[in-house]
């Protein structure tokens, strides 16, 4: 098959990449790489193909059922204490949760944003205007209200692609060592990267694509007929977006910064080796990231609000615009303002800690219901890999929970 071809029959997948690819995964990744090196790359790996097969999973769901994840769960009806837990934690876990994160995605856009303009803040009385995250907001409010899914998917497939050409180009433009790089396809670990190392998996393998994907698979495909499709769209969007994280953290192992705390710090360091050509770049990627993310996390909840409370989850229906304009509000008044909301931040990342070994065992265990998927259901095989993928979300819950506690 061609690339014209490909790029034709390519489904919801890119917005997946769009969603973990935010300024979150910029800086984690970055970090890596500042402080590690290559030796975290198999880390990127593993994550990757884990989210390749929960991704798979929750598509094949919404293909065969017809349904996505928050209906399904809403007619949980013979275990109604696990399908009240599950509400409710996916409530608090991707409404609040992304209302909290989208101020992030706002002012790490806002951050790419300055290296080609500076915006001004301006003084409202006891509050300051952040204008370039006022902006941001405004025009991923903008684009979201268009209620054209096609177009915004489209605007999406661009955004992830250039934001893919800016950091590979980055990263060529550091000349790695291959042998170090290569190396750094084989697993090892100390005890000082595994707080990193868990980062970078927890970065990627997020709840709320799980309930995106298999949402948006439905207004793509409609049978089962569609499934390789489907395979081929997902597994090669989380690879594009494993492979953009793997050129970030390349980039933050080339530089030059005494101090690193996030991607500015390495682009700043870049500058002095290869001039302003590579900021601009770094640049470029951290705003493409900081807006996909801004736009896909308020469309992922609309879909799980509309989805849970069994409204219309068509994205020109009022409850789905009604949603996503709040989700978007709180994010730009949170970014423009300056305020971190960091009490809704501490509940988002509880409920995930505690979502997301919940929700991927829940479809794993589906995944293996002949009732449910008939043939299409997992192999004996299949199911004891996803049940190792399952382990990882459950030591990415429970350090999740834990630091949220204070226990790590």
């Amino acid at each position: 098959m061609n690339l014209k071809n490909l790029f034709r029959t390519m489904g919801p997948g890119p917005l997946v990449a769009a969603a973990f690819i935010g300024p979150g995964t910029v800086t984690v990744c970055t970090l890596a790489g500042a402080n590690f090196g290559f030796s975290l790359i198999w880390a990127m790996v593993l994550s990757i193909v884990s989210t390749v097969i929960l991704q798979e999973i929750s598509g094949r769901i919404g293909i065969v059922t017809g349904s996505d994840l928050s209906s399904l769960l809403r007619n949980q009806t013979d275990k109604p204490v696990f399908r009240m837990l599950s509400m409710v934690l996916v409530l608090l876990a991707i409404v609040l949760g992304n209302a909290a994160y989208e101020s992030g995605n706002i002012s790490g856009a806002n951050l790419g944003l300055a290296f080609y303009w500076e915006a001004p803040t301006l003084e409202l009385g006891r509050f300051q205007l952040q204008l370039g995250n006022f902006l941001l907001g405004i025009l991923a409010f903008l684009l979201l209200l268009t209620g054209n899914y096609r177009i915004l998917e489209r605007i999406l497939v661009a955004l992830v692609i250039l934001m893919s050409i800016a950091f590979t180009v980055t990263a060529i433009l550091t000349k790695p060592d291959l042998s170090r790089l290569l190396a750094g396809f084989i697993p090892s670990w100390n005890a000082k990267e595994i707080p990193t190392l868990v980062a970078l998996i927890g970065t990627t393998v997020v709840p709320y694509n799980l309930f995106l994907y298999a949402a948006l698979v439905n207004k793509r495909w409609k049978t089962a007929s569609d499934l390789p499709l489907m395979r081929r769209d997902i597994s090669v969007s989380v690879i594009l977006g494993g492979a953009v994280s793997m050129a970030i953290l390349i980039v933050g192992a080339a530089n030059t910064s005494t101090e690193i705390t996030s991607a500015i710090d390495v682009s700043k360091g870049l500058e002095s080796v290869f001039g302003n050509f590579a900021g601009y770049m770094m640049g470029f990627g951290l705003l493409a990231a900081g807006l996909t993310s801004a736009l896909t996390a308020p469309l992922a909840a609309g879909l799980v609000v509309c989805g849970i409370l069994g409204w219309d989850k068509d994205i020109k229906s009022r409850p789905m615009r009604l949603t996503m304009v709040i989700i978007v509000g709180l994010g730009l008044g949170f970014s423009s303002l300056g305020i971190k909301p960091i009490q809704l931040i501490t509940l988002a990342q509880l409920a995930n800690g505690i979502l997301l070994p919940l929700i991927s065992g829940w479809i794993i265990w589906i995944a293996a219901q002949h009732a449910v998927l008939g043939k299409h259901k997992n192999t004996p095989l299949a199911t004891a890999i996803a049940c190792l993928i399952w382990l990882i979300t459950l030591i990415l819950g429970v350090k999740g929970v834990g630091t949220v506690l204070g226990l790590f």
